[in-house]
């Protein structure tokens, strides 16, 4: 019984043991510092961990299937502009749309639209150029890097876009107490983990990851499911960008600089391996949690900004080395 018991532990600690990090983390600084559990700050925190949490939703997927996107911050900002164009005021709305109308009320449907479009294209190009031609994902998503960075900068004109419309900005606002940023991160992590853990596609991401010579074998549309993957990718990237524009009420091409590598540390920290094929949703969001307390907790404690990436490297290297050891024996 007592062996079972122990067994029962250690399996319990690998597969949960980020949560337990997570609850240390809490404790430790809350009792440092009492006001780091006031709602305010906890909902600061959650608000904070938004971003890079819908980035992490798509990183997820894509890390599963053994690739990788380091452009999802340069898309966001690209998405981001291009929405913001079509959210300004009607006063504003001129500089780059001479008399076109004001999309506010219902009509600020438009703008989200058109960032979920373009964000969902980048992905598209991604998965296309990585499933038809062979192109290493490193490779392909840092051309897109730099591609869709270079076109927010032309678009406009490398100045910021401001005077959005109520209506688009409420994404950025409160309902209640409740942040809008927290209520979306939560509703596209919930339809994600039903696409991941209940249907033939999310199967075959996991499949694709684990040995993609065995998924064509097998009959899996390894080349389809790898372009909806990156698609996938990009539609998150466009909801973090409704997102970010929302939060600050403006969007400036130079938005977003490195979220891409924040999106895809908080996927390592939560259990996602680079060897492909194993990961989780709950993980991506554990994963972004404790990278926002981490921020939230050392900024109260009064540690030096660059101290801070240190420590958030150090975090990093750890978990990578921690996935290598857990999954050698799997892979």
């Amino acid at each position: 019984m007592a062996e079972n018991e122990s067994f029962d532990w250690v399996r319990f600690l690998k597969k949960y043991g980020i949560i337990v990090i997570l609850l240390l983390m809490v404790i430790a600084i809350s009792a440092v510092r009492p006001n780091f559990l006031t709602s305010n700050n906890i909902f600061n925190v959650l608000t904070q961990s938004s971003i890079y949490g819908i980035l992490a939703l798509g990183l997820t997927l894509i890390i599963i299937s053994k690739g990788i996107d380091l452009g999802a911050g340069s898309v966001l900002a690209l998405s981001g502009v291009v929405a913001a164009s079509f959210a300004q005021t009607a006063g504003a709305m001129g500089r780059y749309f001479p008399n076109a109308p004001e999309f506010n009320g219902v009509m600020a449907i438009i703008p989200i639209f058109l960032a979920l479009i373009v964000g969902t294209a980048a992905g598209f190009i991604n998965g296309s150029l990585i499933a038809k031609t062979g192109i290493p994902a490193f490779i392909a998503t840092l051309g897109m890097f730099t591609i869709a960075r270079g076109l927010a900068l032309i678009y406009t004109g490398g100045r910021p876009i401001s005077s959005l419309t109520s209506s688009f900005t409420f994404f950025g606002g409160k309902v209640g107490i409740v942040p809008m940023p927290v209520v979306v991160w939560a509703i596209a992590a919930g339809l994600t983990q039903i696409m991941l853990g209940y249907t033939s596609f999310g199967k075959s991401v996991y499949a694709i990851g684990g040995n993609i010579k065995a998924a064509e074998v097998s009959g899996i549309p390894v080349h389809r499911n790898l372009i909806l993957v990156y698609s996938f990718g990009g539609l998150m990237c466009g909801l973090a960008a409704v997102v970010f524009a929302g939060r600050g009420q403006s969007m400036h091409p130079g938005a977003a600089v490195g979220y891409e590598l924040t999106a895809i540390a908080a996927t390592t920290i939560g259990g996602t391996s680079h060897s492909g094929g194993i990961g989780t949703i709950w993980g991506a969001i554990v994963g972004a949690l404790i990278l926002g307390v981490l921020r939230n907790g050392l900024t109260l404690l009064g540690v030096h900004p660059y101290w801070q990436q240190v420590a958030e490297g150090v975090i990093i290297i750890v978990a990578v080395v921690v996935d290598m050891r857990t999954n050698a024996s799997k892979k």
